[in-house]
């Protein structure tokens, strides 16, 4: 039943892809999306600081474990800076349509480690496979939003748009099946796999979200962002102690 948990799981969240569909219902969507971040780095935050990294570290040392963690950090900020490298110069030279195709290209590999996320955190256990599912969800849909928009202003239609975010996030179902597969044959791949996942969702959060949130100035402002990121990780706790991770 593992395998068959996991392919749904990856299906669910490559299903998130579609929600930019609502960005044409909605011409006030902006508003939507710095709450939304908010959020989701605290989902980010809390499944790997209260989900993954426990998980991890009882499962094998804490210098492994840690460590593992540190390289998914660095590895997303060597995937980052490689995807921004190409985007600067790809954009002197033509028009906004080559970003569209190099984010989706960056957002299919994060989607497939994204995947081996899953694959990883259900081999463990179910209860942890949801807590995690959750949190990719959770971080997704905002992303998801930005990445419509962007193919939209890179010259795309919306069916295509909407047909090309989605293929780009079944990569994750990729991702699940390589790790489900390659687990049983590499000894300790599912708890390094776990360090590694909070190493990206760390790097993520703190790398990539919380920069937007500083573009917003205001004690308001602040307040709210700050109790929606204590509510994310708050949520993540109260999921993960009542399925008993």
């Amino acid at each position: 039943m593992v395998l068959e948990y996991i392919i749904a799981a990856t299906i669910v969240v490559s299903l998130v892809s579609l929600v930019g569909i609502v960005l044409i219902f909605r011409k006030d969507y902006e508003g939507l999306i710095l709450p939304l971040v908010s959020f989701s780095a605290g989902t980010l935050l809390g499944a790997a600081f209260l989900d993954l990294l426990p998980e991890a570290l009882e499962a094998t040392g804490t210098r492994e474990a840690l460590g593992m963690a540190l390289a998914g950090l660095l590895v997303f900020f060597a995937l980052e800076k490689l995807i921004l490298w190409h985007h600067h110069h790809s954009g002197s030279h033509a028009t906004e349509k080559p970003a569209g195709y190099l984010n989706l290209i960056g957002d299919g590999l994060h989607n497939f480690f994204d995947g081996m996320v899953i694959a990883a955190a259900f081999l463990t256990s179910t209860p942890l496979g949801i807590v995690t599912t959750i949190a990719v969800i959770l971080h997704e849909i905002p992303q998801e939003i930005g990445d419509f928009s962007l193919l939209l202003y890179s010259g795309f239609t919306v069916k295509k748009a909407l047909a090309y975010n989605l293929l780009s996030a079944l990569a994750a179902v990729a991702g699940a099946l390589a790790f489900y597969y390659a687990s049983g044959a590499v000894s300790g791949l599912q708890a390094f796999g776990l360090s590694f996942t909070a190493g990206m969702f760390i790097y993520i959060a703190l790398a990539d979200l919380v920069p937007e949130l500083h573009k917003e100035h205001g004690a308001g402002s602040a307040a709210q962002q700050l109790a929606l990121i204590t509510a994310g990780a708050a949520a993540i706790y109260f999921i993960a102690t009542y399925l008993g991770v």
